[in-house]
This record gives structure tokens, sequence and C-alpha cells, in this order.
């Protein structure tokens, strides 16, 4: 297995990612990362894929606030730490628009497809929180580059703002996941339907699920929303989605 930290170059500056691709080489992944950015858990999870089959690569989302780490990461196990680390990162997520998420996610996926290994062909997207967002964004506005998302625990994917991104599913054409947080205060029962009731009027192929009794931010390990039952949940569902769109 390859593996180990690449720059990846974008039309507004460059990422630093992490890279793994599997001996004998697989399809395209790509990992959007959780708030908290690129370090141990995230390439962890990344090499996890992997060891599937996939060529995985995973971008500092929020590289336009410099490298990884961004912050501080000491402490994502106690509540309030990482409450209070939300606060700080919660401004650079608001400055990345759709735009600029797609400008990057085709910088990503030329940088993918150009490695050796990497089968030629639409990739995957799983996404983590905010990646979960992002991923969403990536098929709606990229539909013949990316042909399945999942999104664990992502956040606003339904809201009342115009750029909402529950009012462009009309465009996605590969199949969609949700694996949907309990009592999210960032993507509520009312939000789930909404975005439900979109991709069903879309005729979208999609799955969504709530993880009953699982928080914001629950496949994450070293975080204190981590819950190893909806951890667990969490692969079986990915893997089927990856081996159905193989």
């Amino acid at each position: 297995m390859r593996k180990g930290m690449v720059d990846v170059p974008t039309e507004d500056g460059v990422a630093d990612s992490y890279l793994v691709v599997p001996d004998g080489g697989g399809p395209a992944v790509l990992l959007f990362m959780d708030a908290f950015g690129l370090r141990p858990r995230i390439e962890e999870m990344a090499d996890t894929i992997a060891a599937r089959g996939y060529s995985v690569l995973a971008p500092n989302l929020l590289y336009r606030g410099g490298r990884a780490p961004l912050f501080d990461m000491t402490g994502l196990d106690d509540p309030a730490k990482r409450e209070a680390l939300f606060g700080q990162i919660m401004p650079m997520i608001a400055a990345l628009d759709t735009a600029a998420i797609t400008r990057d996610a085709v910088s990503y996926l030329n940088f993918l497809d150009a490695q050796d290994g990497v089968e030629a062909g639409p990739a995957v997207i799983t996404g983590y929180c905010m990646g979960g967002t992002n991923a969403l964004k990536v098929i709606e506005a990229l539909p013949s580059r990316v042909k399945a998302i999942a999104s664990f625990h992502g956040g606003r994917l339904a809201t009342d703002q115009p750029d909402s991104p529950h009012l462009a599913v009309g465009s996605i054409t590969g199949e969609v996941y949700f694996g949907h947080a309990d009592n999210d205060h960032s993507m509520s029962a009312d939000q789930i339907k909404v975005l439900e009731a979109a991709l069903d009027e879309a005729g979208v192929t999609y799955r969504s699920e709530v993880y009953e009794g699982a928080a914001h931010g629950f496949t994450m390990s070293d975080t204190a929303a981590y819950n190893a039952a909806g951890e667990q949940r969490h692969w079986e569902n990915l893997f089927a989605l990856l081996e159905r769109t193989r």
C-alpha cells in the first residue's frame, strides 16, 4: 500500500492532502473530512477504505486557512473543548461557498485521476460533517465525474437559503446515501423530510437513515461525539455503496 501526504494544486492555492493507493490500485474515492480537519483519524479512515481495494484522497478542505492542523486538536474528546473549537472553525466553513467547493473538487478529481494505480472513471465521495454537505454539492455540480456519495452526519443539507443543497438534487444521476445523526441541530427531523421530499420528486436513487442515539460526529473516534455502533453501521453502509457502484 502506497500512502503519504501530497500537495494538490488548485485554482486558489495548494491543498495538503493524504493519498493512499492499495497494491494493485483501485477505483477512485475522495474522503471529505469533518470540520476538525486532516489528522490521524482521517488518515486511519482512508487506510480502512484503501484496504478494501480503493484509491483514496483525503484533501484538507480548509487549505485556504493554512496547512493542517489549523487548530490545536487536543481535547476533542472533551465536549466543552470540542464545542469551543467549532466556534473557531465555523467562519472558515461559512466562507467556503458552493463555487469554491466545486472548483476544488475538480482539482481533487484531476489529481486523483492522474495517479498511478487509480482506475479511470467517475469517483465516489464519502463525507463527514461539513464534508458530507460538500459531497452533496459536488455530485450535484459534477454528475459526470461523481457516481455516488455517502454523507454521514452532514449538516445543513436542507435550509431556507437560496443555495441550499436540497434545491439542486435534480442534477444527480448517481446514487446517494445519507446517514443522519439523531437529534442533530444542524440537520433536524424536519430538514431530513425536506431533503427526502426533494430527492423523491427528482427521482434520485437514494437511502436516508437516522442513526438512533448517535450524535453529530458519531463516526469520529477521537472526539466526544463518537458512537461505536454508529461507526460500525457507517462502515457497513459505506462499503455496501462502494461495492454497488464499483
